[in-house]
């Protein structure tokens, strides 16, 4: 079990990977390309070294973690030797088929198969492999290493040994397990999505600003972040997606996604990561806007 292989190495995977490896485990990180393996190895080295300034790991333990992380571009040749993969592609339906199809050739029919998925059906997810008991839903909160959460999801067909293998398997990360089941949006999101559709309806109506709405959902509710800012840090295209899976899900138009939320993701505006979302995350303007308002 100390064998572990993470497909995906942007924001949740490199996450994941970093937080296995910290803890003493072999990862093999796989990507499609070269370029998504730097950068993810590039954002772990960064956020080894921020945790070495803050003295929470020695510089001895950022290399050693570094070193338990080798790096592939084949699915087949980084799963090779490993007793559990974490799957944490994009949150697209389709795609993460296709991965499971491809783990299913390419595993023995022992190796645990977990998905980092935040809304798609495990058990639809399981039905393209041979021995569905085995997949399991394993959902990390972001940032991965920070965050104590994991939320378990059970399949229709997963086993009760599976569930309980992963369950250890968190709390030797020092995370926090909870066990749920396996329907549209889970817990975590099934809660939170609703809420962050609705912050962007109460802007989409005009009731209030950007800032005005955060404001009031931090300082009014003990909220760390506001909803809006927090759509942008999780990404607003992920955020449609997971709106748009509990809506076929469940057939109720409170999940539809908010019209001005389909837009920005059409024109690209997806939060933190291109830049632009609910707030301006231009390098030249982010310590102004964002520090003044959410550091005072």
């Amino acid at each position: 079990m100390k064998n572990i292989a993470v497909i995906g190495a942007g924001t949740m995977g490199n996450g994941i990977a970093h937080s296995f490896a910290q803890y003493g485990y072999k990862v093999q990180l796989i990507d499609i390309s070269e370029k998504g393996l730097k950068k993810g190895m590039e954002t772990i080295a960064s956020n080894l070294d921020r945790m070495v300034s803050k003295e929470k790991i020695t510089e001895e333990q950022k290399q050693e973690t570094l070193d338990n992380i080798t790096t592939f571009t084949s699915i087949a040749e980084g799963v090779e030797n490993a007793s559990v993969v974490v799957e944490a592609a994009t949150e697209n339906t389709e795609l993460k088929l296709k991965i499971f199809r491809e783990l299913d050739k390419a595993c023995p029919e022992d190796t645990i198969l977990a998905s980092n998925t935040s809304s798609i059906s495990i058990t639809q997810i399981a039905s393209v492999v041979s021995h569905p008991e085995r997949v399991i839903g394993m959902h990390f909160m972001n940032p991965v290493p920070v965050m104590r959460l994991v939320e378990i999801i059970r399949g229709y067909n997963t086993s009760d040994k599976i569930t309980k293998t992963i369950m250890e398997l968190s709390k030797d990360l020092e995370k926090v397990p909870v066990e749920v089941n396996d329907y549209p949006g889970f817990v975590a999101n099934r809660i939170l999505m609703p809420m962050i559709n609705e912050a962007i309806e109460t802007l989409y109506n005009g009731v209030a600003g950007v800032y005005e709405i955060d404001t009031v959902m931090k300082l009014g509710m003990a909220h760390p972040m506001g909803p809006l800012q927090l759509a942008d840090f999780i990404g607003l295209d992920v955020c449609h997606s997971i709106l748009e899976v509990m809506y076929n899900g469940f057939k109720n138009p409170k999940y539809a996604p908010c019209p001005l939320l389909t837009n920005m993701v059409r024109a690209g505006k997806t939060g933190v990561k291109s830049g632009e979302g609910f707030y301006d995350y231009a390098e030249s303007r982010k310590a102004e806007k964002i520090s003044a308002q959410f550091n005072k």
